[in-house]
Formats: structure tokens, sequence, C-alpha cells
């Protein structure tokens, strides 16, 4: 059997079970107003590709809403926040952001919780800076994000930013530069959205994703996904107010590329965690 044909074999249950899900996907969303003191509303961007849009197939618990945590829309309107809470492509399911959100909402209950979903699937590093254009899904990934902030800005003040994204360059030419464009890209949105402090926290790539198969049909670990996840825990050696997520114990949906379900709200869980402690710690002094 080639590698095509079992790939297909092991995608079968994936596909019967997403067509399944469909059924619970909200066909309605409820409009929202924020808060209206933007101190009492606090934003988070949700950034990288597909495993932080979420490819994990959506249960009844994702589409429960909860009434302090809201998501910007792809009309840039502002609605209770249920899964699939990204829309960049029709695929997208659950992802860690719910999850993320529910749990900042509980740690303080004065405030309210807007996530900025802004990941895209498939994009690289290379086209998240300005003026680069994807056409996979015909965005601009890092100037709709940088628009789509600001507007929610004009309501909320931004908290911090989670950022999930490395698969498309776990190559030994990109992986090898990865470190170095991440810690742009941090201090580029740091400066274009005038928070200079705001918390940042990226996830490591999971173990799963294995490299692809040898002549012998086999796969094996992929060292340069071992490589970014290194670049990850190394920067925090170069940038302040920043720290990673472990992908320790997550699993795959059965495409060895994306998380379920069980394992998108792990990280969501993590991602709140260490955004805590971020937000706890103590500013970093500015150069």
């Amino acid at each position: 059997m080639t590698y095509s044909a079992l790939l297909a074999l092991l995608l079968l249950p994936v596909l019967a079970a997403s067509a399944q899900a469909q059924s619970l996907l909200p066909v309605a969303r409820t409009q929202q107003l924020p808060p209206p003191r933007k101190e009492k509303f606090q934003l988070y961007l949700l950034v990288g590709q597909s495993n932080m849009a979420g490819r994990g197939l959506v249960e009844a618990q994702d589409t429960v809403p909860t009434p302090r945590v809201l998501r910007l829309n792809k009309d840039g309107q502002w609605e209770l926040a249920q899964d699939p809470v990204h829309f960049d492509k029709p695929t997208a399911g659950v992802g860690p952001g719910l999850t993320f959100g529910r749990d900042m909402a509980a740690l303080d209950t004065s405030v309210v919780i807007g996530l900025i979903p802004c990941a895209v699937g498939g994009s690289g590093i290379d086209v998240w800076q300005p003026g680069a254009y994807f056409p996979d899904t015909q965005v601009k990934p890092y100037d709709d994000a940088l628009a789509r902030t600001r507007l929610a800005l004009q309501q909320g003040t931004l908290a911090g930013i989670i950022w999930h994204q490395g698969e498309t360059d776990s190559t030994p030419e990109k992986s090898a530069a990865y470190r170095q464009k991440l810690q742009t890209l941090i201090g580029r949105f740091r400066q274009d959205l005038q928070a200079p402090t705001v918390p940042f926290v990226a996830g490591e790539l999971p173990a799963f994703q294995l490299a692809g198969p040898d002549p012998d049909g086999k796969r094996h670990p992929n060292p340069s996904l071992k490589r970014i996840n290194h670049a990850l825990v190394q920067l925090k050696q170069d940038v302040g107010h920043y720290t990673y997520v472990s992908s320790k114990g997550t699993h795959d949906r059965g495409d060895q590329l994306h998380f379920d379900a069980a394992s998108a709200r792990l990280l969501g869980h993590r991602y709140a965690k260490a955004m805590q402690h971020l937000q706890r710690a103590p500013l970093p002094r500015l150069r």
C-alpha cells in the first residue's frame, strides 16, 4: 500500500466524524456590546497558523457561550464567543482560543475578555510581516491582524498575544532562521500596536508532527521541528515579557498534523496559565 493510500485510509474516521460535527456548528451568533469602560475590556490577539485557528472537531461543550468572553467576527463586530472562533478556512474548528478566553475571564470576574482571531492556516512566518500576501487564503496576515486589533482597541485594552505557528517552517533552511524571525515579529507587533510590554506567549510544536516518509515508507522525528521548539525556549533570553507553553501530552486528530479538540483545550489552559504568570511578573525595563 502506498503512503497516500495509507493516509487516506487513516483519515476516513476523521472525515466521518467531521461530517457529524458539522451539525454542532453555531448557525447564528449572538452579537454583544463590550463594556463601556476600555480598561474593563481586555483584548487578546490570537495569531499563527492552523493549530491556533483550530482544526479540532467541535463538540457540544465548545458551542456554549460564556457571557464575558467575546470574539471579533469577520465583519468586525463583537459577539459571544463559540467555536469555531476562527474563520480562516471552512475547516476551522476547536482551537485553544475559547478555552484560553474562558480561563482568563475566570481569573477576574470584573472584566470582559475580547478575542481577536487572526490566525491563518498554512501561513509561514515570512508572510507575518507588513505587506506580505498569502495566496492560499488571499489575505495579508500581518496587515489584517494589525487592522483588526486597532479596530478592537477603540473599545478595549490589549492585554496579551498568543502565537502558535511553525509547521510551515519545519524545514532545515527555514527552521534555522526561525528564532530571529520570531523575535523580530514580536518587536514589530509591540511597536505597531504601541504596546512595548504586552505579554507574548508562543506554543511548542507537537512531537506527533513527524518528518515525511523516507523511501521505505516510514516516518521519523523531524529535527527541524525540534529546532523551532528550541528557538522558542531560547527566545526567553532575548525577549522580555515572553514565554512559551509545552505541547507535551497532546495528540493529533488522526492526520499527524493538527491537535484534536481535547489537546487544543489543554493548550488553551496552558496559554492562560502562562499569560497570567507574565501579567503578574515585573515589567521589563525599556531601553
